[in-house]
């Protein structure tokens, strides 16, 4: 069993104030491996107090100082890469080559991003060439950084590394579900040598720590990724002093198959859609096809759903794992059941576990065709590898369904014709929108509308959310 109950605060490792242990759970066998502490008011309050303290001289470091450290921290980061892709492993059950590849090289990746973007940024600018106002950017305080269990370390990075850049001290809570990944990264942040108090870490579940995070007088900004519905408590709980909140939520991406969509991308969608085992916001899991292809696009969906693997995260290939924990798999395999109730075809998978994998949460590719919008597993964020299929006549009315939804993440498109792509990608409500396949650029920015949140991480607009603008007037 691993021990990790201890907290980062003041650049010391230390124990909590009260006990209160939790075993971690590994998703692919139900074993746990690790006892971490659930952190109280108090814990909070000492790491605040900490941040507080360090946010005087850390706001006045420059930007090459800053940029040092994290260059350093970047160099310990490819050190010990392979130990951050075990935990992450181990943690939530990404498959080894899938935690490597796509898990902890996002993090390594907007690490090197945020260090570029940081060597280019101008904290404080002329208004224009006639005017003798300057515009100042400056880091908004104390920052609460609470991140989620499905991309642990990615969204650790888009958190931690912006506010560090910009001159912001921080506490964060990493998921109590999978909490290695957030220790392994404070231990790189101690090696990296990072003033003591910038950084602090408590680990804690949501109604405790999450909660003291959200209502602390101290901080200044909260930022969250994780469920809609703790992003409307995180707002109510901000609200007391008005504190600034980005929030990263929920989705339900709709995917557009127009009838001259390219042939590769059927497949290469449900792929998309599949994997991290269908933990992803802004998974297409909603595909709408056009009627006169319908029949051609389920065969072929099918087809795909039917050579994804599942299997154990201990072996090499590009299957899925489990999912993370109890409480998801018996969520996700209740929708799959309503879904079946609600009178959707169930085409391929279904809420009985894969073959040979009796322990372990493991839910096969599920797709239901012939689904109404309307249905609860179309509107649900399932959060699982369940996909539904959805008749559509027209543009208009492919735009209408994609729109009726409470998220607003990310959207698909696939056609043939790139005016029509870009003509209907700009009808469609979501932060953003993937054409044909096509992956955002690193640097750009990722956030939703509506429901799923608000602000935005990544590149300079990720180093903006910490900051604070300021006009001086009267200078040359």
């Amino acid at each position: 069993m691993i021990d990790k109950r201890k907290f980062y605060i003041n650049g010391k490792w230390i124990d909590p104030i009260k006990q209160n242990d939790l075993e971690v759970i590994n998703p692919s066998n139900e074993d746990s491996f690790a006892t971490i502490s659930l952190g109280s008011k108090e814990d909070v309050d000492v790491a605040v107090k900490s941040a507080r303290k360090a946010f005087d001289n850390w706001k006045e470091t420059t930007k090459n100082e800053r940029i040092n450290l994290l260059e350093k921290l970047l160099s310990i980061y490819k050190k010990r890469f392979n130990e951050m892709t075990t935990a992450i492993s181990m943690e939530m059950g990404a498959p080894m080559d899938w935690a490597s590849e796509v898990q902890n090289a996002s993090g390594q990746g907007h690490l090197e991003d945020f260090i570029f973007r940081l060597k280019e940024f101008k904290f404080d600018e002329q208004f224009d060439s006639k005017s003798n106002n300057h515009i100042c950017y400056e880091p908004i305080g104390v920052c609460g950084l609470i991140t989620p269990w499905n991309w642990p370390i990615n969204q650790i990075a888009l958190k931690v590394i912006p506010a560090l850049a910009v001159g912001c001290t921080m506490v964060l809570k990493p998921s109590e579900i999978a909490p290695l990944s957030g220790i392994v990264f404070a231990e790189m942040m101690d090696e990296a040598g990072f003033p003591n108090g910038v950084f602090n870490l408590v680990n804690g579940d949501g109604e405790g720590v999450g909660n003291q995070i959200s209502i602390h007088p101290d901080i200044d900004m909260v930022s969250f990724t994780g469920s809609t519905r703790a992003g409307r408590l995180i707002l109510q709980n901000a609200s007391h002093s008005i504190k600034r909140v980005c929030l990263e939520l929920g989705g339900k991406g709709g995917n557009i198959v127009f009838a001259d969509a390219p042939d590769n991308l059927i497949r290469e969608s449900i792929r998309n859609v599949m994997s991290n085992s269908g933990q992803s916001c802004d998974a297409p899991t909603r595909m709408l096809v056009e009627k006169s292809v319908y029949e051609k696009v389920v065969n072929e969906a099918v087809e795909e759903a039917n050579k994804i693997k599942v299997d154990s995260p201990d072996k090499s290939g590009d299957h899925i794992g489990p999912v993370v924990s109890k409480v998801q798999y018996e969520k996700i395999i209740n929708l799959i059941n309503l879904g079946i109730k609600e009178g959707a075809n169930l085409a391929v998978g279904g809420p009985e576990r894969p073959n040979n994998l009796n322990k372990g949460y493991y839910i096969k590719p599920t797709i239901f065709t012939n689904v109404k919008n309307s249905m609860e597993i179309a509107k649900s964020e399932i959060f699982g590898p369940v996909l539904s299929i959805i008749p559509f006549d027209t543009e208009d009315e492919a735009i209408k369904i994609v729109n009726d939804t409470e998220y607003g993440l990310g959207n698909y498109i696939q056609t043939s014709d790139l005016d029509k792509a870009h003509r209907v990608a700009k009808k469609l409500r979501s932060g953003v929108v993937y054409i044909n396949g096509n992956s955002m650029d690193a640097g750009t920015p990722f956030g939703g509308y509506r429901q799923s949140g608000n602000g935005r991480e990544g590149g300079k607009w990720g180093l903006e959310e910490y900051l604070e603008i300021k006009t001086i007037t009267g200078l040359v």
